[in-house]
């Protein structure tokens, strides 16, 4: 009935999409098989993508081929450049989407692709031939054959989704669970365990009173997640915030005795950075209110989200309290908010690549890793889709380090130290997070995927060395040409910096707190052509490496250091119990990760330096 493929998708949400889109456009012949075709990348909580870290993942999935990037645009209603207040490392792209269009964008591009083919339904177990992931069985007993498989199956395995004293199996709303698979791994040894997520009450934005919420307005010069030339929005739809307040807290207390969460029926760990609205009480009993956002899910729906009041309560309770948010007095529930419990297996159990390391060619990308997030799930479901490729062509695999990209933090953390509670990304996991900007993904990662084997790329890399050429020409005119105190004079002023006194060149000019080249082109007569001769882009890179000139080469220097650890390789066969230099715990979870590298053994939860120091004693380093 079915070719043998090259790599079969378990699962079509984010992580199943790009997976499928990266072994594709390395050359693989795919199967995406899911158990629904209308619901392809569905946004399953909020509509919406990036965000603080989120939004330099989606940059960096765009630059590696992904289609993220792409669609977000395609279907945003509004965007916004978080923290502009902050420097430049933290500065992170988000895009409220229209969830709709979001999910019908992602299946016009997937079903556009001439290596991706479709099944739908249920699959309940993997064909594992000699240690070896051949294939998969579905629901009806039809097997379907591959030379390597991508589990992503989210919220899906074994899910019981929890709304008061309510249980019932799904994988979401309205959808149901995935079985099988979890009862096959941990035959096959691997450990799983159970998270939970959770997701608020959908209401009708007609029965809102807009004039009691704050208006929070996307930017007016809204920008773009791809670095290709997709469209921008010629209007924004604006979200609201608004918040809760003792009423609201005593209402929803009232059904604590009624909750999955404090009654012991919900035995998975929820994310600790995203608590529903009943842990927030609950763990932060001094704050009276709580900061609710509310927003549309898109252009042609009043079907609003509550972001911040995700709940699984029972739904008379979340109605009674919802009520008394300003706002909300007369607000009209869609449906109430739930949790939902899933197992995960702990990525411990998996190479860099996002190969298991019990079954040869099964990968795992998404939350059946622990994680949280579209964007963390994306950009773990393009690695193992491009690394099936290069399993299935016998050639070397697509690891991306802490200092190349977001994405390598992330897969280092998982494969690394494991996970207790689901993983979510931010910028301060990243040790480098100034040379990992969201404005230079393009620039870190694209070349290096186009090596690796991605097709299409040609025009974006002919970009990147155009943006590159003009940041460089930039950066010289700063540093060779100077200024007079008089040509800046209105603008200091304007400020409050500190008068020049003497002709100075540019660039120290440029040092200056607060001071930006755009500020600038309006007072110096030679900066006033910028904007015709160079892009945006390239003036946005030439300043940031101007001003943190310093900053950049201190964590240069810093990735050097690292890259020497790296570039001492460990056998996969080396014997730790045998080094008795070792502390137990050491030789344990050294034993356990197999790590490639000394670098990637120092940053194993448990192994100190003085048990690097023996490793490298004992390899002559």
């Amino acid at each position: 009935m079915f070719p043998e493929y090259d790599v079969i998708v378990v699962g079509a949400g984010h992580a199943g999409c790009e997976a499928a889109v990266g072994a594709a456009n390395m050359g693989s012949k795919v199967m995406l098989v899911t158990m629904n075709m209308n619901t392809i990348a569905q946004m399953s909580c909020n509509p919406a993508m990036g965000g603080v870290a989120k939004g330099q993942i989606v940059r960096e999935v765009d630059a590696l081929g992904g289609y993220s990037g792409l669609v977000s645009d395609a279907s945003m209603v509004q965007f916004r450049m978080l923290n502009r207040s902050k420097g430049p490392a933290m500065w992170s792209p988000r895009t409220q989407n229209d969830r709709m269009l979001f999910a019908s964008k992602w299946r016009e591009l997937l079903e556009a692709h001439h290596n991706i083919d479709f099944w739908q339904e249920m699959v309940k177990g993997i064909i594992v031939e000699d240690g070896r992931a051949l294939g998969v069985v579905t629901g009806m007993g039809i097997e379907i054959r591959a030379k390597s498989v991508v589990l992503t199956n989210g919220t899906f395995l074994n899910g019981i989704i929890h709304i008061g004293e309510k249980q019932f199996g799904g994988g979401r709303a309205g959808e149901k669970a995935a079985t099988g698979i979890t009862e096959q791994l941990v035959e096959l040894g691997f450990e799983s365990g159970r998270m939970k997520t959770g997701t608020p009450p959908r209401v009708d934005g007609r029965s809102l009173n807009y004039d009691k919420m704050e208006i929070q307005e996307g930017d007016s010069n809204p920008a773009r997640f791809s670095y290709t030339e997709t469209k921008l929005p010629e209007k924004q739809l604006n979200c609201h915030i608004t918040f809760t307040n003792s009423a609201v807290h005593e209402v929803l207390k009232e059904g604590f005795d009624r909750s999955p969460m404090f009654n012991g029926r919900i035995r998975g760990i929820g994310p600790r950075y995203c608590p529903s609205i009943e842990d927030k009480i609950d763990r932060f009993a001094d704050r009276d209110k709580h900061q609710l956002f509310v927003e549309p899910e898109g252009w042609t729906t009043c079907e609003i989200y509550v972001n911040g009041f995700s709940s699984s309560l029972p739904e008379d309770v979340q109605y009674k309290a919802m009520k008394l948010i300003p706002g909300f007095e007369n607000a009209k529930m869609f449906r109430p908010g739930y949790a939902i419990e899933y197992d995960f297996f702990q990525p411990t159990q998996l190479s860099p690549n996002l190969e298991t390391k019990l079954v040869s060619g099964l990968f795992f990308a998404g939350q059946i890793n622990g994680t949280t997030g579209y964007e963390e799930a994306a950009c773990q479901g393009l690695m193992a889709g491009v690394n099936a490729h290069l399993f299935v062509n016998e050639k070397d695999p697509f690891i991306l380090k802490r200092s190349e990209a977001y994405i390598g933090v992330l897969v280092d953390d998982l494969v690394n130290k494991g996970t207790k509670e689901p993983y979510r990304m931010f910028t301060s996991r990243a040790e480098y997070r100034i040379l990992l900007r969201q404005d230079n993904a393009d620039i870190r990662l694209t070349r290096k995927i186009a090596a690796a084997g991605m097709t299409g790329l040609e025009k974006r890399i002919e970009r990147i060395e155009e943006k590159e050429k003009q940041a460089a020409t930039i950066r010289k005119y700063f540093e060779t040409s100077s200024v007079e105190p008089a040509e800046v004079k209105s603008y200091f002023e304007s400020i409050k910096s500190t008068p020049l006194n003497q002709k100075v060149k540019l660039k120290t000019v440029l040092s200056r707190p607060f001071v930006s080249i755009s500020g600038l082109e309006n007072e110096i007569e030679s900066l006033k052509e910028f904007n015709t001769q160079f892009d945006r882009e390239s003036i946005e890179i030439a300043e940031i490496d101007l001003k943190y000139e310093g900053y950049i080469k201190k964590e240069q220097q810093m990735v050097e250091k690292l890259n020497r650890l790296e570039s001492v390789a460990i056998k996969a066969d080396f014997e730790y119990n045998k080094l008795k230099g070792l502390s137990l715990e050491a030789r344990e979870k050294l034993t356990e990760i197999k790590p490639l590298s000394i670098g990637q053994a120092s940053r194993i939860s448990g192994v100190t330096p003085s048990d690097i120091s023996v490793l490298l004693v004992y390899m002559g380093r």
